[in-house]
């Protein structure tokens, strides 16, 4: 399923591979918090990374 923030954050980059970088990057840092924190994520690190951009860019 595709998320939705993803569409419009395609459209505010002007490089996409500077958009999975970022991406992977957010999501590598919201997966090790969870694990020090010992919290179980239900959602993918990928898709919160996803939302966390979105909204950061004011999406």
């Amino acid at each position: 399923m595709l998320n939705e923030n993803l569409g419009k954050l395609i459209e505010n980059y002007d490089n996409r591979y500077r958009l999975v970088t970022d991406i992977a990057k957010c999501a590598r840092k919201v997966s090790q918090k969870a694990e020090d924190d010992g919290e179980i994520l239900i959602e993918k690190p990928v898709s919160i990374a996803i939302n966390k951009l979105a909204s950061e860019k004011n999406l």
